[in-house]
């Protein structure tokens, strides 16, 4: 043991110091007795402290790595879902180009009346709203100069085909087109003729 005053090494059964006579009580023993023991606690709860520490310290590293390369793989699913959004709305958008070509390739002109006669004479005829075509033609009879094939509408739209005194007698044609929002009349009026026709289409 020490002295508690001067420090030096004593024996432990000593009462009295041989280097500064203090007196050695068995109290002061025990003082350093407790002094040692609690000290030696101090340091190993410290160090269980310090141990625990580091455990929850590693245990929170650990979560964030976990969460940082969940929130990675997140992200990369969604950017792979994106992708394949675009695609599919390109996909789709290609697709109703297609239709929208293939229709407008389809439409054509349509045959929606087909009127024909011979010799002379007049009629009404009924021609349905849209882009409309019509097509005449007329063979006359003989060369009387006055041999004609002429078509009226009630929108002012009109087409024929006549001879001259001097016309050969031959086929002749004419043709007229227009649009409209309704239903529109006609007349043909055919004067000397061997055969005529007038084809009425729709473009459709």
């Amino acid at each position: 043991m020490f002295c508690p005053k001067c420090g030096k090494a004593i024996k432990d059964d000593a009462k009295f110091c041989k280097y500064c006579g203090t007196q050695v009580s068995k109290n002061n023993q025990s003082v350093n007795v407790k002094s040692d023991t609690s000290s030696d606690s101090k340091n190993n709860s410290n160090t269980k402290i310090l141990a625990v520490a580091i455990v929850v310290a590693a245990i929170v590293l650990v979560a964030l790595v976990f969460t940082a390369l969940s929130l990675t793989s997140d992200n990369g699913g969604d950017d792979a879902k994106a992708v394949e959004a675009n695609k599919e709305s390109s996909v789709a958008v290609t697709s109703s180009s297609s239709q929208s070509s293939s229709a407008s390739a389809e439409k054509s002109w349509v045959s929606v009346g087909s009127f024909s006669g011979s010799g002379s004479g007049s009629q009404t005829i009924s021609v349905p709203s849209g882009e409309i075509r019509i097509d005449i033609s007329a063979f006359p009879i003989k060369n009387y100069a006055t041999n004609h094939l002429y078509l009226t509408g009630s929108n002012g739209e009109s087409a024929g085909v006549d001879w001259g005194s001097t016309s050969a007698v031959a086929s002749k044609s004419d043709s007229l087109s227009f649009t409209s929002s309704s239903t529109t009349t006609f007349t043909i009026d055919y004067f000397e003729t061997e055969s005529w026709s007038v084809e009425v289409y729709k473009y459709q």
